[in-house]
């Protein structure tokens, strides 16, 4: 609260008593108390200047109803002018007056917890030289500055607490991948004890195979003579028996699995990042590939006809490394998670673990970032005019970006949890798909949902409208796929032929509106069951399920043409099935498992990214 000095309140009762008429008590006091050595401009006091300070003070008390605090201070003030004035020769039956005056001000008073803080507002001058109506604006104004700070402290401590949440979100995320990763680890041992366990079995049957008698090897010799007559014959009548084309049988799969291993000398390695490379994407005009990894940055190589004439690994010359983070490379906040080219291939999107969205040029310069998610990126695209960017996160929300402008055009909060992929219908509007079972189509303009879709009881990992954006397929942890149309609110078909989790589901660039219309179009549904499986999305039926994996398929592409599916697992193995045939083609077993596969638009090269930080381009001509 604000006080008044003792020289003050003595120039006041010295004021005071020489209005009243006491004139010798204000000399004594006068002369006691220095009065003429004071520094008190007696001009700028008026008079009845204390009778002045003690009513408005009064006033203002009553009307703000205070009373316990207000009695106490002027009950100190008044005792303190009765003792100035008894001390210094005053009369006792005016003391006793004044006493009794003092007291009827003070028992009128009304209490007010807050009496104290609007004192504190205000100055002595204030007091004496406004008006009852100004020192209340007074006080009103200066609450309400103190109430608006005292908001900023709340949202400040409410952004705290969420940053704390998204703090604990992402420590789960990531307790969560060192347990898949420890898992897989764990399988590798499995497997590597498997084949010695292997060995051993063939080791022995080979001691048993060299103690055979050498009537049983002719006995055998004759068997197969007799079979491959049998054959012969068949095929002279036409009578061969065996599955048709497309009924693609894991058998057949696997006795064609070394005839068709690619050779290393169509396998280009790329080398370079320091951490598992979960994303890669060919640039859509270009000879460009960009890989995001673990080790916060991304990586654009140029990929030349001119690698695969000897194999090996790519130069560093031919690679331009994007980093997202100053100085150490292993921040796991700076991961990047997903990257996509914009239609022109000139620019390329990244999106990252620490919430932010980055732009760059084809020469690797940074041209923008795009921060407001609190939550890790986990999906990003380009519309197809490429003038905005839409962005899907752990923070429940989705962003529509203006690339021009460089800023957020519209941010879609409907999620009630993270939102783990985005896929634009048309330019101005997308599906979104999340961990809380929801599908929702939005609109740039739109407030709510212009369609939502529910069905799916498990997350829904991944949403993908069909080439003439009529259909969007979506799949999720309940083991099922499903296909829905904009006309109807209830999915057109479910597809349940899986036996585990379904990670990703691809369109086939064929059909109606495509560059191969006279071409079917089926959707690819890859799952954690090691099957990859192709459906009739007319009827709502399976066509073929592609049983060559022996772990979780994570990634299927399409070729251009329509006419091969590659696809990638954490058994190491990137398989090529022809579609026509019903068989692999091509076959490819790296270092580590497999995260992504993806084909340039020449449709001569595949690319594969994997968890021992390495990428393999495949040079694929048939």
């Amino acid at each position: 609260m604000t006080s008044i000095t003792s020289v003050e309140l003595n120039y006041l009762v010295f004021r005071y008593l020489q209005e009243s008429g006491f004139t010798h008590s204000a000399f004594t006091l006068g002369y006691e108390a220095g009065i003429n050595k004071c520094t008190i401009d007696g001009s700028l006091v008026p008079p009845g200047a204390l009778i002045t300070f003690v009513q408005k003070g009064l006033q203002y008390l009553e009307m703000e109803a205070n009373l316990s605090n207000v009695r106490m201070l002027i009950v100190v003030v008044f005792v303190i002018i009765i003792d100035n004035f008894l001390v210094y020769g005053g009369n006792q039956v005016i003391a006793k007056s004044i006493c009794i005056y003092s007291s009827r001000f003070v028992l009128s008073l009304q209490n007010d917890a807050e009496m104290d803080e609007d004192f504190s507002f205000l100055q002595p001058l204030d007091i004496i030289t406004k008006d009852v109506n100004q020192l209340r604006q007074m006080v009103k104004e200066k609450r309400k500055n103190i109430q608006k700070d005292r908001i900023k402290d709340r949202d400040k401590d409410k952004d705290k607490e969420v940053e704390r949440e998204h703090e604990g979100e992402r420590g789960r995320i990531r307790e969560k991948e060192r347990t898949e990763k420890e898992k897989e680890r764990e399988k590798e041992r499995e497997k590597e004890r498997e084949k010695e366990r292997e060995k051993e079995r063939e080791k022995a049957e080979s001691n048993k195979e060299r103690e055979k008698q050498p009537e049983e090897l002719a006995y055998r010799d004759m068997v197969l003579d007799q079979v491959d007559k049998d054959v012969a014959r068949h095929e002279e009548n036409g009578t061969l028996a065996g599955p048709e084309p497309m009924d693609i049988a894991t058998t057949s799969t696997f006795a064609s699995h070394d005839a068709c291993e690619i050779h290393s000398s169509e396998v280009t390695i790329l080398e370079g990042h320091t951490s598992e490379v979960c994303a890669c994407a060919w640039s859509p005009t270009g000879s460009l590939l960009a890989s995001g990894s673990g080790d916060s940055t991304a990586r654009i190589w140029t990929i030349s006809d001119g690698l695969f004439k000897s194999g090996g690994k790519n130069s560093p010359l031919n690679v331009l490394v994007l980093k997202h983070v100053k100085g150490r490379t292993n921040e796991k906040s700076k991961d990047v998670t997903t990257l996509d080219w914009n239609g022109e291939g000139t620019l390329l999107a990244t999106g990252s673990y620490d919430g932010q969205a980055r732009i760059w040029t084809t020469t690797g310069d940074l041209r923008t970032t795009l921060s407001k998610h609190k939550g890790p990126i986990f999906s990003l695209k380009w519309n197809k005019k490429g003038d905005y960017l839409l962005t899907g996160s752990c923070d429940k929300t989705a962003i529509v970006w203006d690339v021009k402008a460089e800023e957020w055009k519209q941010q879609f909060e409907f999620h009630t949890g993270p939102t783990l992929d985005v896929d634009w219908r048309n330019n101005v509007s997308f599906a979104t798909s999340s961990t809380d079972h929801m599908i929702y189509v939005c609109r740039i303009g739109e407030t709510r949902p212009i369609k939502t879709f529910a069905g799916h009881q498990g997350e829904v990992n991944c949403v993908k409208w069909d080439p003439t954006g009529s259909l969007l397929a979506s799949c999720s942890d309940d083991i099922t796929a499903k296909i829905w149309c904009m006309k109807q609110d209830k999915y057109v078909h479910d597809l349940r032929e899986h036996s585990k989790e379904i990670y990703a589901i691809r369109w086939s660039p064929t059909g109606p509106g495509t560059n191969n219309p006279n071409q079917q179009l089926v959707l690819a549904s890859a799952s954690f069951d090691s099957t990859v499986k192709l459906w009739d999305v007319e009827q709502g039926k399976l066509l073929y399920s592609l049983n060559g994996h022996r772990d979780p398929v994570y990634s299927v592409a399409f070729s251009p043409n329509g006419e091969y599916l590659a696809s990638g697992s954490l058994d190491k193995s990137m398989h090529v099935w022809s579609l026509k045939e019903g068989k692999i083609v091509k076959t490819y077993t790296g270092n580590g498992g497999i995260f992504e596969v993806c084909w340039n638009k020449e449709g001569d090269k595949i690319a594969a990214c994997f968890a021992n930080n390495t990428l393999c381009v495949l040079d694929f001509r048939m």
